[in-house]
């Protein structure tokens, strides 16, 4: 097996053949896979142009609907993009497509909108008339069980994420090649993915999820001024607030995560994945998950039960 087989990335799945069929939301149809297509004069392919979000299916239900609607409406906000419909539209919408693909759990939505075709192909939003493209793509999706038993490698790359006079990166744009130019650059060091450093060379993010070790049994994760505002983020450092553990929001260096006890990342799909070491240095002493991500991730099982059950 070759090096590049044996990488894994946090977005790992089980293979379900289903997925080879799915039916998809586009523009208020639901449209068979190999019918949803969009204009190669849409913004999003053009430019970049656009927002995502991703959520995931629980017992029918989507978990922390209403915090991921919270970050996708300001989003748009922020950069005048319409979506053209409303919250209740899109659950409505969201859930006609899972119902249309026989879905409840173990699934998974991107959901996209851009600023929609334009009248010629260059960057002024203005040349967007016909309003937006709306795009909701749900795939059965497991985790892959290695994610949990193995963990992530990481490196340090040179890439940051971000200035907010730049490119915010609290927006969950379509314009991600920062990050694609991190995982890139992680790849050619032998790792999985990257880990990407602040303006100032403090420990940020990853390219994909946000970044969390513990130390001595307390938690702790950058101060979150230049990374995504995650909602799974949000609901781990409540967590820990709620069940005594100690948790900071802090500036630290890759001194403190070399010598740290454990380390994982969150975001929607993955939940809670323990990395197993950053720039070939091993994390703690144990396979997989430690004894506070453990507590965490249970933790967390048992709030998105909460908020998924009728």
């Amino acid at each position: 097996m070759t090096d590049q087989q044996n990488r894994k990335t946090t977005h790992d799945s089980e293979e379900d053949l289903r997925n080879r069929d799915i039916k998809i939301f586009l523009n208020g149809r639901i449209v068979p896979r190999s019918e949803a297509v969009v204009s190669v004069y849409d913004s999003g392919f053009l430019l970049g142009d656009g927002m995502w979000e991703g959520l995931r299916l629980y017992n029918g239900r989507w978990a922390f609907f209403d915090e991921h609607m919270d970050r996708l409406f300001n989003s748009c906000k922020s950069v005048s993009l319409d979506i053209g419909m409303t919250r209740e539209e899109i659950l409505q919408a969201l859930n006609a497509t899972a119902e249309a693909n026989g879905m409840t759990s173990d699934a998974h939505c991107r959901l996209m909108i851009t600023r929609g075709p334009k009248a010629k192909p260059f960057q002024h939003p203005g040349l967007s008339r016909s309003g937006p493209t709306v795009v909701a793509i749900l795939e059965h999706s497991k985790p892959a069980d290695s994610l949990q038993s193995k963990g992530i490698r990481l490196a340090t790359v040179p890439q940051v994420r971000g200035l907010p006079m730049s490119q915010d990166a609290k927006y969950n744009s379509h314009s991600k090649l920062n990050c694609v130019i991190a995982c890139l650059q992680a790849e050619q060091a032998g790792a999985d993915e990257a880990l990407m450093l602040d303006p100032h060379g403090f420990v940020n993010t990853t390219n994909a999820c946000n970044f969390f070790i513990v130390r001595r049994g307390e938690v702790w994760t950058s101060t979150g001024d230049y990374c995504m505002n995650g909602v799974t983020r949000q609901k781990v450092i409540d967590l820990c607030r709620a069940n005594d553990i100690p948790v900071h929001q802090k500036n630290y260096s890759l001194y403190e995560v070399y010598g740290a006890d454990e380390a994982f990342l969150t975001g929607t799909f993955g939940a809670q994945t323990p990395v197993a070491a950053v720039d070939g240095k091993p994390i703690g002493t144990h396979d997989g998950a430690g004894p506070v991500t453990r507590r965490i991730r249970e933790l967390y099982k048992a709030l998105v039960k909460e908020n998924t059950t009728v």
